[in-house]
């Protein structure tokens, strides 16, 4: 874990915001051409739609999610998806428990 690349991941409010609807895709996604969001993950073009932005910016932010070991990714033909690695937010939740 490197806490600085966490720390920068999360200090942008839609980072965050990516993060939080991750937790509950179905609940702030509809599935892309069917795919189960929660196993498989939420597709780039979903978060653009949603945070209003171009799609170059939303996979900015989700490369820097990916970088901090937030989020991980699954490539299905040519779309890229993306889910909350689980795993790794609580060891940032113990990481803050332990040293903060």
């Amino acid at each position: 874990m490197k806490p600085i690349e966490i720390f920068k991941a999360l200090s942008n409010e839609s980072r965050l915001q990516i993060l939080e609807w991750l937790k509950d895709p179905e609940q702030h996604f509809t599935p892309h051409e069917g795919i189960d969001m929660r196993t498989i993950g939420v597709c780039v073009s979903q978060f653009t739609d949603k945070l209003n932005m171009t799609q170059s910016t939303a996979s900015q932010y989700l490369a820097m999610l990916q970088r901090a070991g937030l989020i991980k990714t699954k490539r299905i033909g040519k779309f890229t998806y993306y889910q909350r690695d689980e795993q790794a937010i609580r060891e940032v939740a113990d990481y803050f428990k332990q040293q903060m």
